[in-house]
């Protein structure tokens, strides 16, 4: 029981950063924007948290600039992609690619380092410790070592799910993702609505880039969202962009994550790390073939 114990511990913690990042892409899967740049927002909130821990000492702000950070990278998406129509896959790739490469020139202006940093003036994201479960043995050590940002991100998608499904602004967004014409012809203002997602989208990111650098770890690796932006897209196409069923979709990501972790004693490292890929492309080739499936039907 306390092996199970801890293998959903490192799930929760695995899934942090996919979910934040898999709800920010299903808000904007709801205002129909494939925001495809989920992976280059997640890098640069990892980033730029560390820079300002680093220059601030002060680990709240750390988070708010992570968040800022990857809102203004979707900021790039949302003028070029959703104002001016350019093509979504050419504007995402071109963002993760460009977030890739300046974090790495960054990295080694600020620092004077190149592959990664770490400093024993970073400070780590506190952890949370309940007052009663964390006195009751087994249960204890499922919510051990877990940040304020692992349960906000739960929170966050229960609440993105009461605006979007039982609020009238939820569902005037949600218009605009199923006919865009016919929500603009009631009024509704789609234009800023697709951009707020897109920066909200971006937000969301940046606070799991935050988690993810200053978290179980803290310091910044050159690429360390390590394929988790895409994974985040996998999650909320499974999930059908509805916050309550990407929480569980996540979690499968998770369980991927920490499965490789743990079986890195027994198999070759290069297997472990490819679990959560190939679980990506799994899941999803056998949610196409039933949506298709179902289509014909």
């Amino acid at each position: 029981m306390n092996m199970l114990a801890v293998i959903l511990n490192s799930t929760i913690r695995s899934t942090t950063p996919i979910l934040l990042a898999a709800l920010g892409s299903a808000i904007c899967s709801q205002v129909g924007v494939f925001n495809i740049a989920l992976e280059g927002q997640i890098l640069i909130g990892c980033f730029v948290s560390i820079v300002a821990n680093y220059f601030t000492g002060n680990v709240y702000l750390a988070v708010l600039c992570g968040m800022l950070g990857g809102a203004a990278v979707a900021s790039i998406v949302a003028i070029l992609q959703v104002k001016y129509k350019a093509a979504d896959m050419v504007i995402g790739t071109s963002v993760n690619l460009l977030t890739s490469g300046l974090t790495s020139v960054l990295l080694s202006t600020i620092f004077g380092v190149r592959g990664s940093f770490s400093s024993p003036e970073l400070i780590s994201l506190p952890k949370i410790k309940l007052p009663v479960i964390s006195e009751i043995p087994v249960v204890s050590r499922l919510f051990e070592q877990l940040t304020f940002i692992d349960y906000l991100s739960y929170i966050i998608a229960i609440l993105m799910f009461v605006y979007l499904y039982k609020t009238v602004s939820g569902f005037h967004t949600q218009s605009v993702g199923k006919n865009i014409e016919a929500a603009d012809s009631l009024g509704i203002k789609t234009l800023r609505t697709q951009i707020i997602a897109v920066l909200v989208s971006g937000a969301l990111c940046g606070l799991g880039g935050s988690v993810l650098s200053m978290g179980q770890v803290t310091l910044f690796t050159e690429d360390m969202s390590a394929g988790r932006g895409y994974m985040a897209m996998a999650s909320a196409s499974m999930g059908q962009a509805h916050p309550l069923f990407v929480i569980a979709s996540s979690l499968f990501f998770g369980i991927c994550q920490s499965a490789g972790v743990l079986l890195q004693n027994y198999v070759p490292s290069q297997l472990t790390q490819a679990i959560p890929y190939a679980a990506t492309v799994i899941a999803l080739s056998i949610f196409g073939w039933r949506a298709i499936r179902k289509k014909n039907a």
